[in-house]
């Protein structure tokens, strides 16, 4: 009781913390808006999405502001919630899976595939709708390709897995240097350059949606199985012993931490150390229950990315890709690791 206790407080603590930075990264940018304009326009907004359009406020506030509240700020602040939320569960599912604090969601080869389909639109010509496609298809292919090749060996099936995974990662970085290679050095190879950094400088609503509908496919089922995730940590007899189908579920949290994974870089390029720091940093806080630690990464995950984009577009004249920002957080926390051989925190 006294645990629950304990969770519950951080819990609550961690929901209030994400509540203020969510609604104070309205104020945040060139633009400056007033308190009460932001409320009414939010609510406006909230009321009308319950009401499906036919209920809504009365407008006391300017056009100007209406377009950047709406148009420019909500749906950058919504992404970074959910690809943060996204790429930190992604993360925690993996690590348990493989039963390795060092592993990230980009393990089977959802990220450089990804990052391939992108420079390859780029590189075609693409619109943007067509590069955030390309790029969505191409991260799930490399996975399933490398779940193709780990179930065609003949080692350990874990084993084989990661093997197949650093070869599919290898393979499409290696497309990815060919495709800079061929880019045309004046517009093409900048845009990839600085898709593959990570930015959410360009994101609109329907980038949202797009990203919306895979990472809660994903997500859902990761929440509700959740406990089931703390079996995969344990060793494979002890699993078929209490009668879980270990083959099954792993499956299962790979098809849906590579679409969270594919769907999040794909509207946001590149943003590396997400999901390998975060569910640490939870770990230390909520320990290493997986009923605990999937929840307490979604909201340290939006947390986080909500924080760093905040600093990306405030801290300097121009932006800052996100990759950048969350590398300089994310690598001394693997580099802590390192030394330390992860967290050790039990419940």
């Amino acid at each position: 009781m006294k645990d629950r206790a304990a969770y519950g407080f951080k819990m609550t603590i961690l929901s209030v913390c994400f509540l203020a930075v969510f609604f104070l990264s309205f104020f945040l940018g060139r633009y400056d808006l007033d308190f009460p304009a932001v409320v009414r326009i939010l609510t406006d907004r909230l009321i009308r999405f319950l009401s499906f359009g036919k209920l809504g406020l009365v407008p006391s506030w300017t056009g100007a502001q209406q377009a950047i509240v709406v148009n420019i700020r909500l749906p950058r602040i919504l992404a970074a919630v959910l690809i943060g939320a996204a790429l930190s569960v992604a993360g925690a599912s993996y690590q348990g899976m493989f039963r390795n604090p060092m592993v990230s969601p980009d393990l089977l080869g959802a990220s450089t595939g990804a990052g391939f389909g992108a420079a390859l639109a780029i590189l075609l010509g693409f619109s943007y709708t067509g590069i955030t496609l390309s790029s969505f298809i191409f991260g799930l292919s490399a996975v399933l390709l490398a779940y193709i090749v780990s179930k065609a060996s003949r080692i350990q099936t874990t084993l084989a897995m990661v093997l197949a995974g650093v070869m599919v990662s290898s393979l499409f970085s290696a497309g990815t240097s060919f495709v800079k290679l061929v880019a045309d050095t004046d517009s093409q190879l900048p845009a990839i350059t600085y898709w593959l950094m990570g930015s959410l400088s360009s994101i609109k609503a329907k980038d949202v949606e797009f990203a919306a509908i895979p990472v809660l496919l994903g997500l859902v089922p990761i929440v509700l199985l959740r406990w089931r995730i703390n079996l995969l940590t344990v060793s494979e007899a002890e699993a078929k012993s209490m009668g879980i189908e270990t083959g099954k579920l792993r499956l299962l949290v790979i098809i849906c931490a590579t679409l969270m994974t594919s769907a999040a870089i794909s509207v946001s390029g590149m943003i590396g150390w997400v999901g390998l720091a975060v569910p640490h940093f939870c770990r230390l806080i909520f320990g290493q229950d997986y009923r605990r630690l999937i929840p307490s990464s979604a909201l340290m995950g939006a947390l986080f990315l909500l924080l760093t984009d905040n600093i990306a577009r405030t801290v300097a004249t121009s932006e800052i890709p996100l990759g950048i920002l969350t590398a300089f957080i994310g690598a001394p926390v693997f580099l802590y690791l390192i030394i330390t051989g992860g967290s050790e925190k039990n419940d």
